[in-house]
């Protein structure tokens, strides 16, 4: 087997993440970084050994060498530089948030299937080993039929400008709110029956943080929380018939603590080692690509789309309209 050959799209943090993760990964090979700037791609290159630079989007797509592409760009870019990697013939794994909007994310899987190419979210914690173990451990029964659940995600970075900027799709929820409702369908599905939220927002109209809580049927319910401006614990908490399970860190599961219904801990399961949770969506990219998938079995395009769908409507209650979505 060949290695796959990828290119990433935007130096940033989660960029030099990926590029560390890369770098340790055996069967793929990271032959170029492209930024805007071809000073910056040419000092990320060098930190990460990367043969190739380029200092524009196009220089990169146009690269034969490169199969599949990572774009690290800001939400409001990812639709324009998915489908430019997409008419040039190249596959495509997509940050979270897909993309600003449902109509966008449809726009790109709908032209990846007419490449007959692969896209993918790269909402990593879908793929990681730990969210096969979540599902595995509800589907036990030991803590009975799961009917509620609650997860927070909140960091303190309401200084990024990145974060704070409708015309690139600021917010907490395309940021990290995304994550909680990744939570909420890994385990209760994506049959939503009801939307309910709260925002507080910024001086410049995004939202700071906000409160969601989701209903499902049978009487499921989750409630969410996210947020710019505050610290939080991280725990996605499930709550079920027989006993409660606690989840540390929805953003990069760390262990799965089960509880009964005398809440004593009655068993414990840790992360299996790893470089740095990234590579399980790479791995998975590279598999469905060789398997000529359209999609990763592990974050299908309808999970995505109805996700976007959600936050769609998270936004239409809010008021919170980016200015390039007219």
């Amino acid at each position: 087997m060949t290695s796959m050959k990828i290119g990433i799209m935007g130096a940033g943090r989660i960029a030099a993440t990926l590029a560390d993760t890369m770098v340790k990964m055996p069967d793929v090979e990271l032959v170029g970084i492209a930024s805007r700037s071809l000073d910056k791609a040419s000092e990320f290159a060098s930190r990460f050994s990367i043969q190739k630079a380029y200092g524009s989007y196009e220089d990169l797509v146009k690269d034969p060498e490169i199969q599949l592409v990572y774009i690290a760009t800001p939400h409001s870019e990812h639709c324009k530089n998915a489908k430019l990697c997409l008419e040039h013939g190249k596959h495509v794994l997509c940050e979270k948030s897909f993309a600003a909007n449902h109509s966008q994310a449809e726009e790109m899987i709908t032209l990846a299937k007419e490449k007959n190419l692969l896209i993918t979210e790269a909402m990593w914690v879908r793929y990681m080993p730990m969210a096969q173990t979540i599902r595995e451990v509800l589907a036990s029964g030991i803590i009975g039929d799961a009917m509620t659940l609650t997860a927070n995600l909140c960091y303190l970075v309401s200084q990024k400008p990145r974060l704070i900027q409708p015309e690139l799709a600021g917010g907490a929820l395309l940021d990290v709110g995304v994550y909680t409702i990744n939570f909420a369908s890994l385990v209760f599905g994506d049959e939503i029956t009801d939307i309910q939220s709260s925002v507080i927002k910024t001086d410049t109209g995004v939202d700071a943080q906000n409160s969601i809580t989701l209903s499902y049927p049978e009487g499921k319910m989750a409630i969410l929380n996210s947020s710019l401006q505050v610290l939080s614990d991280r725990q996605g908490i499930i709550y079920g018939t027989k006993g409660f399970m606690v989840i540390e860190n929805i953003n990069n599961f760390e262990s799965i603590k089960i509880y009964d219904t005398n809440r004593k801990l009655v068993k414990t399961y840790e992360r299996p080692e790893q470089i740095s949770g990234y590579e399980y969506q790479i791995e998975a990219s590279t598999k469905a690509i060789e398997q000529g998938l359209l999609e990763c079995p592990e974050m299908p395009h309808e999970t995505t789309l109805k996700i976007m769908k959600v936050m769609d409507e998270l936004r239409r209650q809010w008021g919170i309209k980016y200015p390039f979505e007219g």
